[in-house]
């Protein structure tokens, strides 16, 4: 799978519609695989010096509502904001994370108003930047909500990921089994354009291995959809079902002891935010706070 040119607005290959709906779809509780990635991103927070004294999680229903819980006492003290991308989801986040009366009561749970620009210290994104339809106006209303010094935390998926299903889908002349994942690079590069700075980014492979080919497909459809716009424009049959099955096969690996295995790469991101740069242009936009920062530190 190909990733998609850091120039593109919006990658050619994911259909807003399709994202929008999964992006309202009820999650029982958050896949455990991005419960995984979270907490491996969480354990690189011991090498990050800055300790925000406000933060925002940025859809912690699909990101990992345990991974909430391991910020929360990683830094006891912060204010943490919830951002979820629809009314559905932010109801379920509020279920799950508000606490208890006695913690309400004391306002030590999550605050689930809109964050104000330029207000958090840190803002954590696990395993939502690849299923954006918009992914650089996604990272520019993350530049905007966190102040300057503050810095992004972020995981998704990449181009390497689910490389064996997309051959599998090509042999069979199928279209695409997934839409395209961006390269760590391109999302070094869109980093910049959208304003962050001292942008590091790292990469890791993990192998998931299967029973049969009814656990695997079971699997993801639990952790994502195809969003390509060329995809199945309709509902398959059984006929078919047997057919993707049966070509499931192919994905057996004696060294995994005969299971299918799968490949998911995970893109690991780090950026900050600086000061402003004042350009000299007909028209300038920076915000109040970010303006008041810079002329403190003039």
């Amino acid at each position: 799978m190909s990733s998609e040119p850091s120039s593109a607005a919006r990658p050619p290959s994911i259909d807003p519609v399709a994202c929008a709906r999964w992006a309202a779809w009820p999650h029982d509780s958050s896949p455990w695989l991005h419960e995984e990635i979270a907490r491996r991103m969480e354990d690189r927070l011991q090498w990050i010096r800055l300790q925000p004294k406000s933060w925002v999680d940025w859809a912690p229903v699909s990101g990992g509502l345990k991974a909430h819980m391991l910020l929360r006492q990683r830094y006891p003290e912060a204010q943490v904001a919830v951002v979820e991308p629809t009314p559905q989801r932010q109801a379920q986040a509020r279920a799950a994370l508000r606490g208890n009366w006695l913690q309400r009561l004391l306002k030590q749970g999550p605050s689930f108003a809109a964050p104000a620009e330029s207000s958090a210290a840190m803002l954590w994104a696990n395993m939502a930047l690849h299923n954006s339809a918009n992914p650089q106006a996604l990272l520019q209303q993350w530049h905007q909500l966190l102040a300057v010094d503050g810095f992004l935390m972020f995981s998704c998926l990449g181009p390497d990921t689910l490389r064996e299903l997309a051959e599998v889908y090509q042999a069979q002349g199928w279209p695409p089994a997934s839409h395209a994942f961006t390269d760590m690079h391109d999302w070094g590069d869109m980093l910049v354009q959208a304003g962050f700075a001292e942008p590091v980014m790292d990469m890791e492979r993990i192998t998931l291995t299967y029973a049969d080919a009814d656990s695997l497909l079971a699997e993801c459809r639990l952790l994502g959809r195809n969003l390509h716009r060329d995809r199945f424009a309709g509902l398959r049959g059984k006929q078919w079902l047997a057919q993707l099955k049966n070509a499931l096969l192919a994905l057996a690996k004696p060294q995994q002891d005969g299971r299918l295995a799968l490949t998911v790469e995970v893109i690991y991101g780090h950026a900050l935010k600086p000061l402003p740069r004042l350009k000299v242009q007909s028209e300038s936009t920076v915000s109040l706070q970010d303006m008041r920062t810079l002329l403190s530190k003039k």
